[in-house]
């Protein structure tokens, strides 16, 4: 068993090939609004390397009311796009749920969601306070099969450089995914702090670009560049193991 709690000293690296997190589904959520914007950040993340993208569109009750369904049509729609561009990649997708009643009602009743890999279900709160039921939520999704995994715990401020409360949540099970763009400040210098704390403590079990357009793209390519990059890439990730 990974023991994630040990600081992990950088060894060799292995660069990222597969990504977990982005929103390329044109016109369901706040990603990618056509067919030819997709393409046009695919091809980026090929120029990277990349040679697997899972793409994450939001679930949110208030905003983006997105079934499985719409998900997945979505997603064959895609498909044949970029093969029609005879582009080579392979691409899946699941979902971003953000927890709020309807998602957490979801869980309760064990209705059937969208995961990665292993049943790794990937979800968000709110950045600013703890969710109330966040514990529950976890319970029950351990107890359903899944295995959550909190989308850049970095940027909620309940979290931020809050370390008890981060190791509560893993020993409770939850993987941690951290946006690589948080690596560069792209999003604050509290975010960009606990990152690093993450990546020198070893807590970090997934990268992911959160990509939303070809802006987040650019973004990797700076972070490459960044010492913590490559720290974070000597941990255990499990992005190549999909």
């Amino acid at each position: 068993m990974i023991n994630w709690f040990r600081k992990k000293t950088p060894s060799v690296t292995t660069p990222i090939t597969t990504d977990i997190h982005s929103h390329l589904l044109p016109g369901l959520d706040d990603g990618v609004e056509t067919f030819e914007q997709s393409e046009a950040v695919i091809q980026q993340f090929l120029k990277l390397g990349y040679t697997k993208l899972i793409t994450t569109p939001h679930v949110m009750s208030d905003t983006y009311r997105n079934t499985s369904e719409d998900i997945l049509t979505r997603l064959e729609a895609l498909k044949v796009y970029l093969k029609e561009k005879q582009i080579d990649i392979h691409i899946e997708a699941a979902a971003e749920y953000y927890l709020d009643e309807h998602v957490f009602g979801m869980v309760e009743k064990k209705q059937p969601m969208l995961s990665f890999g292993k049943r790794y279900l990937l979800f968000e709160t709110n950045f600013i306070t703890e969710p109330f039921n966040l514990k529950e939520f976890i319970f029950l999704a351990a107890t359903n099969g899944y295995k959550p995994v909190l989308a850049h715990p970095e940027r909620y401020i309940y979290l931020q450089n809050n370390l008890e409360k981060l190791e509560d949540l893993l020993q409770r099970g939850v993987l941690f995914q951290v946006n690589i763009s948080s690596i560069t400040g792209y999003y604050s210098k509290e975010a960009q702090s606990t990152a690093q704390k993450l990546i020198d403590r070893g807590w970090v079990h997934f990268l992911g670009s959160d990509c939303h357009s070809q802006q987040h793209i650019k973004l990797i390519s700076e972070a490459q560049k960044l010492k913590y990059f490559q720290k974070a890439l000597s941990l255990p990730l499990l992005n190549n193991t999909l």
